[in-house]
């Protein structure tokens, strides 16, 4: 991500990689981080939101508080939450770009792109945190970055959780299949760490049929995603959308509770809800108009598969609407959740 000004470019590079550096060797670096990300979330899925918490810390938690002390150097007069802002704002582009990646129908593109969207929110939080004197090396910073990104109630839990993995060496290579009741969880958590779910109440009863509920839960996320080979424009924005929309909110969190406006990261989240970007209507009607566009094609390749079907009988077109109708059903189901 770039930095907040050119004169921190010109110093250091968002993973403290001098600039003098080749883009060969940005790209290995990159690619070796997407691998560990993903080995972390392979080898224990039970402790997913809580592993990539400390891993980011670990990484990226020292280049933060470089990168702050470089900016207040570069930049003595400007106010620390126009800083944020910028930062914020940059990492809101980013996170636009790998969200349209992950949206994409090949598997081989959404997982690194998604990976790489949490990694740019993780680096926000902690330079944020950096920018207001936090230390983001310990565990105190982490726990406050895992409530505001909702994955736990308050701090003292997510310390807990913390501290449970800190000193528990990663897994080895799993030998034999992991249940799909984990593999569903692990996803579920990875959704609320990235934004496109809320934790569930506290207060909600587990089920009766875990395992029922499990397979259902992956059934339904397989269908979505076959549904991108139908529909890739569309959910290439939606995916676009809301990791831009979650960036910006989770930025805005941390602001305001770093920044000393929330008395708590909770408080900080129930705030960051009622407040909108300057230009949010615009970006909203654009957005909006984009995914109209994405699915009014498909619509009207049903209409006329409806057509053919009334006018032929059952043919491959008739067949291929009903597969384009499938996914659009789904697609609209996912946008209204996501709201």
């Amino acid at each position: 991500m770039p930095a907040v000004e050119t004169v921190a470019v010109a110093e250091t590079s968002p993973d403290g990689v001098e600039p003098s550096r080749s883009i060969r060797t940005r790209v290995r670096h990159t690619l070796s981080g997407w691998r560990q990300l993903g080995r972390i979330a392979y080898r224990d899925p039970e402790h997913v939101a809580e592993r990539l918490t400390l891993y980011s810390a670990g990484n990226l938690g020292e280049a933060s508080l470089e990168w702050a002390h470089t900016i207040r150097e570069a930049r003595p007069e400007v106010p620390r939450a126009v800083i944020a802002e910028e930062l914020r704002t940059q990492t809101a582009q980013v996170a636009r770009i790998d969200g349209a990646v992950s949206g994409t129908p090949f598997l081989i593109a959404l997982i690194p792109g998604y990976l790489s969207y949490l990694r740019e929110e993780g680096r926000m939080v902690l330079r944020t945190a950096a920018l207001y004197g936090r230390d983001t090396r310990e565990l105190e910073t982490s726990a406050e970055v895992l409530v505001l990104r909702g994955v736990h109630p308050n701090v003292d839990a997510a310390r807990e959780a913390l501290e449970k993995v800190r000193d528990v060496p990663l897994p080895d290579k799993p030998v034999k299949r992991r249940s799909v009741r984990t593999w569903v969880h692990s996803i579920t958590v990875l959704l609320i760490f990235g934004g496109f779910l809320s934790a569930p109440s506290d207060e909600r009863k587990e089920s009766a049929h875990p395992w029922l509920k499990a397979s259902v839960g992956f059934l339904f996320g397989a269908a979505i995603w076959a549904t991108t080979w139908v529909l890739p424009a569309t959910f290439m924005v939606a995916m676009a959308w809301g990791c831009e929309t979650h960036a910006r909110q989770l930025g805005r969190r941390a602001l305001l509770f770093y920044d000393g406006d929330a008395d708590s990261a909770q408080a900080a989240i129930a705030a960051a809800k009622n407040r909108e970007d300057r230009g949010h209507g615009t970006r909203e009607i654009l957005r909006a108009t984009i995914l109209f566009l994405s699915i009014a094609v498909p619509i009207g390749f049903v209409a006329y598969a409806d057509h053919v079907h009334h006018t032929t009988g059952i043919n491959w077109v008739g067949a291929l609407g009903a597969l384009v109708a499938v996914s659009l059903v789904l697609a609209a189901s996912v946008l209204v959740n996501r709201r």
